[in-house]
């Protein structure tokens, strides 16, 4: 476990790359074709390589504990933040085309670019391996029950494309290996290694890239939404303590750590691909992206410091 003062360090270096991608944005080195084709790269290769590179390891009984722990975890806490963001969501005074966008910025998080980068920063390669079964769940509802936020039509969802996705196929992949008494040839691992390891710097760019597209102009009266706000934190720090419970139970602290702060992972850009897509309000979701992950540099170490300090007292 590393310490607290290091873990923000660590942060303040992934907000960096993120600014050289907001610089490469501003200066137009990065257009909006390169950062979709900066996208497709890193979803259909540098990611699945670092999952496939992740899962190329020896199973144990310890381990497959672990999965299911993680599963469980991920399961609980989709289920339950879809309910309560429902909830606010009815009580919120949005117009339609902004309410799915709202609902949607509360449940679904950056998982898969900086919850990565996050996760490899809190416990290297470990930390990818439990990411990437903790995040089978996940997967599975932002494309089903995501699309259908912004459809509410029961045949939407494209369940070929749901099953196809590189995140899912790859880690599927990945598990059929890890049971199987079989391994990747050297010269393959040191393939999907090397390209694997560059999804941290190449997602933080990217990150920085896409919220480069908002207008400060813009940003700065979003400032005065109070259903962003509400959204943000919701999303970035009381979801994430809904899993407090699960300290009380037998649980690795490894396999704790990486459920409780990658939950309080900031909105999904995918939330804007959806809003474009299906008539949404998509610069209210680029805003509630932008906001909550300018806010994490703050509340993810907060939470790192509330799991590790509250995680003694409620197991005893």
């Amino acid at each position: 476990m590393i310490s607290s003062g290091l873990f923000f360090q660590e942060m303040l270096t992934l907000y960096c790359i993120a600014i050289l991608g907001w610089i490469a944005r501003k200066r137009n080195f990065l257009c909006k074709k390169s950062i979709g084709m900066l996208t497709q790269l890193l979803l259909y290769i540098t990611l699945p390589a670092l999952i496939l590179h992740s899962l190329n390891i020896e199973l144990s009984m310890g381990l497959l504990k672990d999965f299911i722990w993680l599963i469980t975890m991920s399961a609980y806490i989709c289920i339950l933040s879809a309910m309560l963001a429902a909830y606010f969501n009815k009580k919120a005074r949005l117009p339609a085309h902004q309410k799915s966008v709202y609902e949607s910025l509360m449940i679904f998080g950056n998982q898969g670019f900086i919850g990565y980068a996050v996760s490899f920063i809190l416990l290297g390669e470990t930390g990818i391996i439990y990411l990437t079964v903790f995040n089978i769940c996940y997967l599975v509802f932002i494309w089903a029950y995501g699309i259908h936020l912004f459809t509410r039509k029961k045949d939407a969802v494209n369940w070929r494309a749901v099953l196809v996705n590189p995140g899912i196929l790859s880690t599927v992949v990945g598990l059929v290996l890890l049971f199987l008494p079989f391994t990747w040839p050297s010269f393959l691992a040191g393939t999907l290694e090397s390209v694997g390891k560059m999804t941290v710097p190449l997602s933080m760019i990217l990150v920085g890239a896409l919220v480069a597209n908002v207008k400060l102009k813009v940003l700065l009266t979003s400032l005065k939404n109070k259903y962003l706000w509400a959204s943000s934190m919701l999303r970035i720090f009381f979801f994430p303590l809904l899993l407090l419970p699960f300290a009380a139970l037998p649980i690795p602290f490894p396999v704790m750590l990486t459920a409780f702060i990658v939950s309080g992972m900031p909105s999904a850009p995918t939330i804007c691909i959806y809003a474009q897509k299906y008539g949404g309000d998509s610069l209210f979701a680029s805003l509630g992206v932008l906001i909550t992950t300018a806010l994490c540099i703050l509340t993810i170490p907060i939470l790192y410091l509330i799991l590790t300090h509250t995680l003694p007292l409620i197991s005893s």
